[in-house]
């Protein structure tokens, strides 16, 4: 499979990921109401910096999992290696962690206490995905190599990986 090909899908399944929480941010603003307060006018300032580090990481990712991965995050069309290669050897998930920053700045972007509120329960939803089907098919998929790389790189938490 061509890298050209596979790097065109991801960056339409990117788009698609980016749109998603975009319009979530959105869907979610009608709530501001009943909550009766927003966020303070320096949140724009903390969400250009949660964007641009939120795209950054998603970037990072979306090249992983097309060089290395010969693939896409997508659950549909995942990649065909095993990919603990660029942010992917300091946390298993860090495309999450990306999309979690991205909601976090739409939501300061939008002076939303609804979306800002909405981001821990964000982050459950997708530790249920995770923990309940992503792992369980990663392990089917790639075996010992993934229990490996389970043993040695956080789940949720980034951190420099061990010596070896």
């Amino acid at each position: 499979m061509s890298w050209t090909f596979v790097a065109m899908r991801t960056a339409v399944y990117a788009a698609g990921f980016i749109w998603l929480w975009a319009w979530l941010a959105r869907l979610l603003r009608p709530f501001d109401e009943r909550l009766g307060w927003t966020l303070p006018s320096w949140s724009g300032t903390a969400a250009y910096a949660a964007l641009a580090l939120g795209g950054v990481v998603a970037a990072l990712c979306l090249g992983a999992f097309v060089v290395r991965g010969r693939g896409t995050p997508a659950l549909f069309d995942p990649p065909r290696r095993l990919v603990a290669w660029g942010p992917y050897r300091y946390v298993r998930n860090p495309m999450y962690l990306g999309g979690a920053l991205l909601l976090l700045g739409f939501g300061l972007f939008l002076r939303s206490a609804a979306v800002v509120l909405f981001v821990p329960v964000w982050w459950l939803l997708f530790h249920l995905l995770v923990t309940l089907y992503e792992e369980p098919t990663l392990r089917a998929k790639f075996g010992a190599d993934y229990e490996a790389y389970c043993r040695r790189t956080p789940r949720w938490l980034p951190r420099l990986p061990a010596e070896r």
